[in-house]
């Protein structure tokens, strides 16, 4: 018996095959529940839900797009009578330093990552309150945490810092109607948004600082994820997870 049986799970920026959002999206449908892929490519978004089988569903939308939030939910909700689960995966980040940030930069890296977190959210939260049921998984980073990571600029660490603000306060709100919010904030993911930008003297620094003496897999975010998503985490809300192998210990 899988621990999400019977749950319908949305997972946002889940088409890339590298990704945390794919790796969290197979280890739900492992578990049992029935996911969508939304992803701003269509076409990947299509191929990524067929690759977990052929219950899933792929659709593309812009989470920085209020009414494309908005469409994609009504839409799963048509077709599936609820949505149990959201995980806020979604994400950009750019490495720059704080005189290099350009207002195109600061918008690009806010509206993707906090404002993305905040309209997704608020798609499927009516849904959620209407049924006293829910979780919404936001996904952060130890950036936001330690100021600064190892890729993303200052904005990217605000932006994150934002998403556990937005998720304690989510939290404390939806509460009372059973709607848990919780974060994970991954450390170093070598599989991560990192692209083709390390170098293996970098990875050696990176994890020469990680007390368990590796990079985190996508697949530890998604055993997080999966966690916070089912009724072993029935009790848990407004809690940033730090999954970092020990790299922040605060």
């Amino acid at each position: 018996m899988g621990l999400l049986t019977n749950r319908y799970a949305v997972v946002t920026g889940a088409a890339s095959a590298r990704g945390l959002g794919k790796a969290t999206a197979r280890l739900f449908a492992e578990h049992g529940a029935t996911v969508a892929i939304l992803d701003l490519d269509a076409e990947a978004a299509v191929d990524g839900a067929a690759d977990l089988g052929p219950d899933h569903v792929g659709l593309a939308c812009n989470v920085t797009d209020k009414a494309a939030c908005n469409t994609a939910v009504a839409e799963l909700e048509g077709r599936w009578g609820r949505i149990d689960v959201l995980v806020n995966n979604a994400g950009i980040t750019q490495p720059l330093k704080i005189m290099e940030i350009e207002p195109g930069n600061y918008d690009a890296v806010l509206d993707v990552n906090l404002r993305g977190t905040l309209y997704m959210s608020q798609a499927v939260i009516p849904g959620m309150r209407a049924r006293k049921s829910g979780s919404i998984v936001n996904l952060s980073s130890v950036s936001a945490q330690r100021g600064g990571g190892i890729f993303g600029g200052p904005h990217y660490s605000a932006a994150k810092a934002g998403v556990l603000g937005l998720t304690k306060a989510m939290a404390r709100e939806l509460a009372p109607d059973n709607v848990r919010v919780n974060a994970i904030c991954p450390g170093f993911i070598a599989t991560d948004i990192t692209g083709g930008r390390l170098t293996p003297e970098m990875l050696e620094t990176i994890v020469a600082d990680i007390p368990m003496g590796r990079a985190g897999e996508a697949s530890d975010v998604a055993g997080c994820a999966l966690f916070l998503a089912s009724n072993l985490a029935a009790y848990c809300t407004g809690t940033e997870v730090d999954v970092n192998g020990g790299a922040l210990i605060h």
